[in-house]
């Protein structure tokens, strides 16, 4: 029997929440222990599997199936393939900096990390954690949705505790509801899909390998395939259903409904489009640096967006290199926000300046993580973001022409923050009182910088991973 990694890998961050909020309160440093050791071991797995994926074999992988609920047809069926497994890997990598930025220290004179109940704080991560790797790995669709209902709670339970204390409590409520919101309504869809295919086929299962062979006809997916994707649109903040939250589930929709993909492609294009420049000029605009990480993301996430719509080969490989571009540098902005935060006690921009005399590491990242933003040659953003808009140009110039307007509009917020922010003179109420970010975290932000630019100079690193999974999205599409 083989290793089950893909169970491992989804299994250990609920399992070492489970034992971090055994140990005693005042136990703090063994519960940062016990997260960084299973932060790294997932990591270490996540790598393993990510070098272990057969590119020449392509489709899914490591595949583990065991049958939860045969009566209904669910089963904890577990896949990766080419544009899943390096959604893996960021997960690790994401679950593994977050441990090293939110280390904290029990000195209350040390501004740094979580220094407040670290203890249930990681294992509110850690189960969420397990809720994303899951959803990444699911081939089921009960279970997908299952994992993603497991994250909604710790996610609810980290902001509302944890969150910006001025606004936490809404923005945790609403987060929640939006979620759930999202959640019912593609539910709606899925379980049109599992009636059907049951009617179709005689067997009765929310198997996703299976469900592509129903055989669903071109009205049922044109009518079914909007709620699949309004739902997963409010799941993944896309415009016009942001307002939770400043990815890529989409991958169901078009997998089991490639007709109905088809026929609202202009749909998605268009809300793709509007994202990407309202999502850039929102950000030009903000005075709250979290505010401007948040709606950045919103723009890029667009572009994630704006790639799927093309249903062709350049825009979907763009696409699911986009998905882990943003990951990176999206977790690389909050943090260095929040380091900054820690620190200086506001996250206004105009009250900040001269952060690169203070922390000159932060501010190297938060550089780096820009160029990956405005999508510059040899980094990530650029490997990711010309497939999109090349992908874009083949099915409607004129999308493109508009959606190049974010390239324009981004340099300019992220040049003009990173000029007000970390440079400039120091104001003087923070002379004297601000200290550099600690080694673990520059750490993080390292770990964080090298995989944007590795990609950047070596886009074999990844293109040729995610193009094996584009090929099977074309194979369903018939060869767009």
């Amino acid at each position: 029997m083989n290793f089950p990694v893909l169970s491992v890998i989804t299994f250990t961050p609920i399992v070492a929440g489970v034992l971090i909020l055994l140990l005693p309160a005042q136990r703090k440093n063994e519960a940062r222990v016990v997260a960084l050791a299973a932060a790294t071991f997932a990591l270490i797995l996540s790598f393993w599997v990510y070098f272990h994926y057969d590119q020449a074999a392509a489709g899914y992988q490591f595949v583990e199936k065991y049958n939860w609920l045969p009566a209904l047809g669910i089963s904890l069926h577990f896949g990766v393939d080419g544009i899943s497994t390096p959604l893996i890997l960021l997960t690790g990598v994401v679950m593994f900096t977050g441990v090293l930025i939110s280390w904290g220290d029990d000195d209350k004179h040390v501004m740094a990390g979580i220094q407040d109940r670290p203890r249930e704080f990681f294992a509110f991560l850690f189960i969420l954690a397990s809720g994303v790797f899951g959803v990444f790995v699911s081939l089921d669709l009960f279970m997908l949705f299952f994992f993603y209902e497991i994250a909604v709670f710790p996610m609810y339970l980290l902001i509302a505790i944890w969150g910006w204390i001025v606004t936490r409590e809404y923005a945790a409520m609403k987060l929640t509801l939006y979620l759930f919101f999202g959640s019912v309504i593609s539910l709606v869809g899925v379980i049109a899909m599992y009636w059907v295919a049951g009617k179709n086929t005689g067997v009765f299962t929310f198997d996703m390998l299976e469900m592509e062979k129903a055989g669903f006809s071109q009205t049922f997916q044109n009518i079914w395939f909007l709620p699949v994707f309004l739902g997963f649109a409010v799941l993944g903040g896309i415009w016009p259903f942001h307002n939770w939250s400043p990815d890529a589930a989409l991958r169901v929709g078009i997998m089991l409904l490639p007709q109905g993909a088809e026929t609202w492609k202009w749909l998605i294009m268009a809300f793709a489009a509007i994202a990407v420049v309202y999502g850039a000029y929102i950000a030009f605009v903000q005075m709250d640096f979290k505010y401007m990480v948040g709606f950045s993301s919103v723009s890029h996430m667009g572009l994630v967006m704006l790639g799927f719509s093309t249903l062709n080969r350049q825009g979907l490989l763009g696409s699911g290199v986009q998905m882990f571009s943003h990951g990176v540098m999206t977790a690389l902005f909050f943090a260095v926000v929040g380091m900054i935060y820690d620190r200086a006690h506001t996250r206004q921009i105009p009250e900040l300046g001269g952060m690169s005399k203070i922390m000159p590491f932060a501010t190297v990242g938060f550089i780096i993580g820009g160029l990956v933003s405005m999508g510059m040659p040899l980094f990530s953003g650029f490997i990711a973001e010309f497939p999109i808009f090349m992908g874009v140009w083949g099915r409607q110039w004129l999308v493109a022409v508009i959606a190049s307007i974010s390239i324009i509009i981004t340099a300019a917020y992220i040049m003009r923050n990173i000029r007000q922010v970390f440079f400039g003179e120091v104001p003087e109420k923070f002379e004297g009182h601000l200290t550099d970010i600690t080694i673990l975290d520059k750490v993080a932000i390292t770990t964080l910088c090298l995989f944007m630019i590795i990609i950047g100079l070596f886009p074999s690193f990844m293109v040729p991973m995610v193009q094996t999974g584009v090929e099977n999205i074309l194979r369903l599409l018939g060869g767009a």
